[in-house]
């Protein structure tokens, strides 16, 4: 009889323990129905881009002191180096002086060089690498980033405007349209960046820019066979079979052997150097400096052999001084404005993706962050600046980068440094390129181009993911067999279809309990997880439930559970009478979805089956309060985890047993 008590209380406090629990889930529940509104499209879009400008974490109070720090946050946001500028020390400025003149050295022949690419003239590639870098500097939040223009757009550049202006013919029109160009360009990317839209950005994969710039790099080889082989006339096109087939041609007619002399020699010196500086780290200045030279020797030799005389072809003048202005040149009337606009998207689009993919390889390796959306500000800015000062389309330059890098650089004063120095040349130097030989600037650009092209990042990508090496040679052979607007349109067309393929047919896995645990995990997954008899649990897995992929989902859905009522005829145990559908996944939902979910829970009701929902996020559930969905589920049906309504579920299945 002593015992009984202490029996009784020990009953008592597990009704109360039991109590409490149900207690604790029904205030969670709450927590989750009653959740308060997400934010609006408007007020999304205004955080946004005050986000882009605004430092993140600050609040200011309206008082004057408040407004005031408001304003520096504003500017500071805007002008990094506001921020970083006020700490700056002598001893940073010397490693940045250093770096600045190796890459001023590697920059000022480049730039040239990518002029010529460009189908513009040397002094535009100088000039390009003046303006640029100076606002970038001010606005960018790179360290290491190396600003000026690069081979892949100089290349996108000759390749589409020639369409609609000829070079040869009309150089002065050819010239304010690339300006034109670089003015969308700059526009574009500074939109991106305001209104934070940089996954347009992503819409050209890692696998796609692998094969984007492996293609590229062979196409501007081949097209440097016409400054190698002192050819005057030369196709326009850019697919692989029309300038060989135009390499053939013209060889036969005309071409002067000193040029490929001249030029092979000096570009078997600039890939050695580059070899040497490979091997060794610390002579990471030799093949920096190389091409500077290689133009000063070559220059020398033409002039004091006057191999001129000989077939040798020369740059000739190059115009000296300070940017001029550009913007009386920008042409907004006539039939090609459209066109200008088009192709400053695509360059935009290309020079942010080699931009931000190089900026961010060097700020994870000094283990900085480093936020896309005020690159592309900076991007944007300091091509609208250019387009105004006579110089096209920049971006990060990986070479460039990695040299600036090596060679020590702290901030981006070295782009500064590198400016003025470019800067100097232009006042100085240029009379003294008039004998530099064509044939020198193609061996330049072709040295730089085997760092293009990744072969073991190919091979990587076909191992790990098939789809994403289609997209990889799509992009590869529609640049080098087409052109680079079909290159970049395969690339983007396949990446799509693999977007298309995931959304449109997501997975709906069953969950099960892992064994001496209250986790519920994918059955395919894990095979010892175990099923609840009675309840099928499932989980979408997918981002959206949206018009692309409802129907396929309810379908899905139901086919699911005829197969597990099946499953059960044949096994003995009992059909299914609740569903639980873990919405964790689903970020968003539209019209469709909420249709197809009301069509599910009607067709489940018919049979008898119950629907209960799980961990519905933000949008989702504010979404299925306004359509009244969960007044028809009932909020007793609403839960925060699988285990908690898999709980509740078979209490509810024990007492309506109890009740039969």
């Amino acid at each position: 009889m002593g015992s009984l008590p202490n029996e009784t209380f020990s009953v008592e406090e597990q009704q109360q323990q039991l109590a409490l629990e149900d207690a604790c889930r029904t205030e969670r529940k709450k927590w989750l129905i009653n959740s308060p509104d997400p934010p609006s499209l408007w007020q999304e879009l205004v955080s946004a881009i005050r986000g882009s400008v605004f430092p993140r974490g600050r609040k200011h109070s309206s008082s004057t002191g408040g407004r005031h720090a408001a304003a520096m946050s504003f500017l500071q946001g805007l002008f990094p180096l506001l921020s970083w500028g006020r700490t700056y020390k002598a001893s940073k400025f010397k490693h940045d002086l250093m770096a600045g003149l190796t890459l001023a050295s590697l920059s000022i022949p480049q730039s040239i060089g990518y002029a010529n690419l460009a189908k513009l003239d040397p002094e535009y590639g100088l000039y390009t690498s003046v303006v640029p870098p100076l606002i970038y500097a001010l606005m960018g939040s790179s360290r290491e980033i190396a600003i000026g223009p690069v081979a892949v757009v100089s290349m996108l550049l000759s390749s589409m405007i020639p369409n609609l202006v000829d070079p040869a013919a009309d150089p002065i029109g050819y010239r304010r349209l690339v300006f034109t160009v670089t003015f969308f360009a700059g526009t574009f990317q500074a939109i991106f960046g305001l209104f934070r839209l940089g996954f347009l950005v992503d819409f050209l994969s890692h696998a796609a820019i692998v094969g984007f710039m492996a293609g590229a790099a062979i196409v501007i080889g081949l097209q440097q066979l016409k400054g190698l082989f002192g050819m005057s006339h030369f196709t326009t096109k850019t697919d692989v079979i029309s300038v060989l087939h135009s390499v053939i041609k013209s060889v036969q007619h005309e071409w002067y052997p000193l040029n490929f002399v001249l030029g092979c020699l000096f570009l078997v010196f600039l890939l050695v150097a580059r070899f040497i500086g490979r091997r060794n780290k610390k002579l990471f200045w030799f093949p920096a400096i190389a091409p500077l030279i290689s133009v000063i020797l070559s220059t020398l030799i033409v002039y004091l052999t006057k191999a001129d005389k000989h077939g040798v072809k020369v740059v000739k003048h190059i115009k000296g001084g300070l940017n001029p202005s550009s913007l009386h040149q920008l042409q907004f009337e006539g039939p090609h404005v459209a066109e200008a606009a088009k192709i400053g998207l695509i360059t935009a689009i290309v020079a942010l993706t080699e931009a931000i993919a190089v900026g961010r390889s060097f700020a994870s390796i000094k283990g900085y962050h480093l936020d896309g959306n005020k690159e592309m500000m900076a991007m944007g800015f300091m091509n609208l600046a250019g387009s105004l000062t006579s110089c096209y389309v920049a971006t990060g330059s990986f070479s460039r980068t990695a040299v600036n890098f090596s060679a020590g650089c702290q901030t981006v004063v070295s782009n500064i440094v590198m400016a003025v120095t470019v800067l100097l040349s232009l006042e100085l130097f240029t009379r003294l390129l008039y004998y530099t030989p064509i044939a020198i600037l193609a061996s330049i650009i072709l040295s730089a181009l085997p760092g293009l092209i990744d072969i073991n990042e190919a091979y990587y990508i076909w191992k790990v993911d098939k789809l994403d090496f289609l997209a990889c040679i799509g992009a590869f052979f529609g640049v080098l067999f087409a052109s680079v607007e079909i290159g970049l349109l395969a690339a983007v067309t396949i990446s799509f279809a693999k977007i298309l393929l995931n959304s449109i047919r997501p997975a709906i896995q069953q969950l099960g309990r892992l064994p001496r645990t209250d986790i519920f995990c994918e059955i395919d997954q894990y095979p010892m997880a175990i099923k609840t008899p009675g309840i099928l649990t499932l989980r979408v897995n997918s981002a959206l439930l949206c018009f692309a992929n409802a129907n396929f989902l309810r379908e899905r859905i139901i086919s699911c559970v005829t197969e597990e009522e099946n499953e059960t005829e044949e096994t003995a145990k009992g059909r299914v009478q609740i569903l639980i559908l873990d919405m964790s996944n689903v970020m968003n939902i539209d019209t469709s979805g909420i249709v197809a979910l009301e069509e599910l829970h009607n067709k489940l009701n018919s049979s008898g089956i119950k629907l209960a929902m799980v961990n519905l996020r933000w949008q989702a559930i504010h979404k299925l309060k306004l359509a009244k969905f969960m007044e028809k589920i009932g909020a007793e049906w609403i839960f925060l985890t699988v285990g908690e309504a898999v709980e509740e579920c078979l209490a509810s299945k024990l007492e309506s047993t109890n009740n039969c």
